[in-house]
């Protein structure tokens, strides 16, 4: 295969978009995706491109043109992606960049949604307007990266008692406990639908947080014999989880 064979056959480059393409096809491209297209990326007019949308929906076409702050996209053709399983990752808030680092996984292993958690033990309670755009950025960057069909929702804080009340009906909530049943064997064994799962902070749940959660009819889990810090709990639970999805996929 030749070098321009290769640039062929490459699959185009995907772009976060803000609102759908209008009525005649035309879609827009801002912000940091601008800037990632024509200064980053270079592309010019008609390099190829996928745009997805908050709304699932990916749109192929081709740049038109660049004006002075966005991209205008001519687009060819727009599909739904089926969505995927719905897995809720409930996440202790943990400082600094190491809670980055959770956002961009769980955005990348297939978590369909993001409820950072408050915790008792918590050290961060309130992470701030501005870091909390930046997970939602995040999450956009992620699921470009690993081709997800839909970015991930990253939802307001939420604190623990909350969280027990706010766990969907159809969906089989779990707890992290070091010493509980392994998850997968608990996820082998309920077969369920859709998933939640409730990581706790660098101090763990505290017992009252315990009791609640399995007062509510939360499953608890284990991860293994090692204590694991909190957002190599929080990637290990979703790695377990994402697996088990996929074996049940097939």
């Amino acid at each position: 295969m030749t070098k321009h064979d290769a640039a062929t056959n490459k699959a185009p480059p995907r772009f976060a978009i803000a609102m759908p393409p209008d009525a005649n096809g035309l879609a827009i491209v801002e912000g940091a995706e601008l800037h990632h297209m024509r200064d980053v990326m270079r592309l010019g007019a008609g390099s190829p491109v996928v745009l997805l949308d908050a709304d699932g929906f990916e749109h192929s076409g081709a740049i038109d043109r660049y004006e002075n702050s966005r991209a205008i996209v001519i687009v060819e053709s727009s599909t739904r992606s089926s969505r995927a399983m719905r897995l809720i990752l409930a996440a202790a808030i943990i400082k600094g960049p190491r809670m980055d680092l959770v956002v961009e996984k769980a955005a990348e292993l297939g978590a369909t949604e993001l409820w950072p958690l408050i915790c008792a033990h918590g050290l961060v309670k309130s992470p701030g307007v501005e870091r909390l755009a930046r997970w939602r950025r995040l999450s956009i960057s992620a699921a470009k990266q690993s081709l997800a069909p839909h970015p991930m929702v990253v939802r307001e804080p939420v604190f623990f008692a909350d969280l027990i009340r706010a766990a969907p009906a159809d969906t089989l909530a779990i707890i992290c406990e070091r010493t509980a049943e392994p998850l997968d064997t608990v996820l082998h064994r309920l077969a369920p639908r859709a998933i939640l799962i409730a990581t706790g902070p660098e101090g763990d749940f505290d017992r009252a947080e315990l009791t609640a959660a399995h007062e509510a009819g939360f499953v608890a889990a284990g991860l293994g014999r090692n204590r694991l810090r909190s957002e190599t709990a929080a990637i290990a639970a979703l790695s377990i989880a994402a697996n088990a999805i996929d074996r049940a996929a097939r």
